[in-house]
This record gives structure tokens, sequence and C-alpha cells, in this order.
């Protein structure tokens, strides 16, 4: 429900995908990253029955944003209500809804914002980024949920750990990317810009790379960092590979065992470009496969190199 001066701004979206399948989409907030194009990365911070708090990053009118919500979820309504407890400007007050109504053969989805701004001249500005992002956000969802294959066989994670060194020194050669293709066989050219932490916030960096794979092929991406110093450095891919719709990861040093790294991938797969990717008669299975192997392949060899860094030469 919106609070008195604040306004209200609703999209729609019809498609043939099932009700159930598109709110599971939008229920797990932890996979947004590799959904929503906007989404850079979620934290979740408390999770009970039916509600949880998460902060969230997201790309706001080409800046990173972010701030904390808290939902309250009903699988049995298909409904999820939010509201922003710690906003940013120019916004002072966010809530609204997703619903997702059975329509005949499809479901009709209905985002909500109401919203206020801390100035009514920065009203029309949020509200096209709203739209924007809005937008963006339901075509993401129907192109997923409409897909012939199940949800799980087209979205999933996986992670590579490794025990090295010293965590501090693998923090510090990963976080500065700029260096890799001085430091990995894998990386043929890296730019990378960077705004410094702000106290309590982590740095974001904006990084282009260039990877050579085995076949001796390249491919560029272009991601998001944000580097939580000593804790962990997630990413998002604005440009992911082509056979990917969408990509968000994360390296994770474990608080209690410094000397432990793990290198997660949450990936979503085109299953219209696998045929053109992999070969005639390739199947999701294979795209799964594959990317396993990839993935992991540079991330192991990653992790590899910055633990032989972090060890110094043999003597």
């Amino acid at each position: 429900m919106s609070r008195p001066g604040e306004h209200r701004v609703v999209h729609t979206l019809r498609t043939p995908a099932p009700a159930h399948r598109l709110y599971e989409l939008v229920a797990r907030a932890e996979l947004w990253p590799a959904v929503f194009e906007p989404a850079v990365h979620v934290r979740i911070l408390e999770r009970g029955q039916g509600t949880e708090r998460f902060q969230i990053w997201a790309s706001v009118a080409g800046q990173v944003k972010t701030w904390t919500s808290r939902r309250t979820l009903d699988p049995d309504a298909l409904r999820v209500t939010f509201r922003q407890e710690r906003t940013q400007p120019p916004i002072a007050s966010m809530g609204g809804s997703w619903e997702f109504r059975r329509d005949g053969d499809g479901t009709e989805v209905v985002l909500t914002h109401d919203f206020a701004a801390v100035d009514e001249a920065a009203l029309p500005g949020l509200r096209a980024a709203l739209d924007v992002n809005s937008e963006k956000e339901l075509a993401a969802l129907a192109r997923l949920a409409e897909r012939e294959f199940p949800v799980e066989e087209l979205l999933f994670t996986f992670e590579d750990t490794l025990q090295v060194p010293s965590g501090d020194d693998v923090y510090a050669f990963i976080e500065r990317s700029d260096l890799w293709p001085e430091r990995l066989p894998h990386v043929g050219k890296v730019t990378l810009t960077e705004e410094a932490a702000d106290s309590g916030s982590p740095g974001v960096q904006d990084m282009t790379m260039e990877t050579v794979t085995a076949d001796g092929s390249t491919h560029t991406t272009r991601s998001i960092r944000l580097c939580f110093p000593g804790e962990s450095i997630v990413y998002k891919q604005l440009v992911p590979p082509a056979l990917l719709t969408g990509h968000s990861g994360a390296w994770l040093f474990d608080t209690n065992d410094k000397d432990t790294v793990t290198a997660r991938h949450t990936v979503a797969i085109d299953p219209t470009r696998i045929e053109e990717v992999l070969g005639e008669g390739r199947t999701v299975a294979d795209a799964r496969t594959y990317l396993r192997d990839a993935l992991g392949a540079n991330s192991r060899a990653t992790l590899s190199h910055a633990a032989a860094a972090a060890a110094g030469p043999t003597p």
C-alpha cells in the first residue's frame, strides 16, 4: 500500500509462462544477478517463514546503487511485497509488489512501485529509471520462464574451492585484475576503472576482459565487480558469452579459514544459441557440461596462479 506523498507506477506483462514458475524466479532473490539485467549482487541478511531482508546492488541510470529491502512472500497468493528500509537519494521511500495472476492459458505479471523523491524535481528522472529497469526485469523474467526447458536446467550454480598459502595475498591478486594479462595465460587484455570504496561500502570496478579459450579463439566480456576487502569479490557480467543470457559470480574468502578460497558461478543458458556455439545436435546437457568445464577451468587456473604468487618464488 502506498503512503501519503508517494506516487504509484504499475508495469504489466502477459506471458504464456506458468504463474508458479514466474513467482519462484522472483522469490529467489539470490539468483537475480543472473536473471535481471540491472541486478549486480544480492546479499541475504535475514530469512524467515515468508519474510526476508536483503541488501541489493543494482545499476540505476548508469550508476551502481544499493539499498536494503524487506519482503513478504506468499506462494499461495503468488504475491511478493517489498519495502525499502534504507534508501539512497533521490529516493525518499520505495515499496511495491509483484503479483502473478493466472489468466487463461498464461499469466499476467503486475509489478507495482510506490515511491517518493527527496525533491519533486527528481521525480521525472526517478520515474524514467523505474520504467527502464521494470521493463527490463519483466522481459528477462518472461524470457527465462517461457523456455520449454525446466528453469533449473537453464539456471544453475557451481563452485570450486582451493586451499591457498595466504587468503589476503590471493584477494589482492584477484582484486588487481588490471594485471591479469601479465599473470594469467587465458587473459589477453583487461581495461579496468574503479570507484574508491566509501566507509562500509565496497569498491566498484568496471572491468572489460578479453579471454583466450583453449582452441585459441577469444571472447570479450564486461563486468561490474564489487570488492569487499578480505571477504569477497562479486561480479555481474554485463556482456556475457554468447551461450548465456546471464552470468554472475563471486570469489569468496572464508573468514574462519583464511586460507580457503571459493570461486562460484551462477549462469543462465540461452538454449537458442547452443547449436550455434557448440555445434549441431548439442543439447542443454552438453551446454551445462561445457560451461562447468570452461568457466570452472578458468577460475581454477586463476586461483592456482594466485596461490603460486602468494607462495612466492621457489627457492
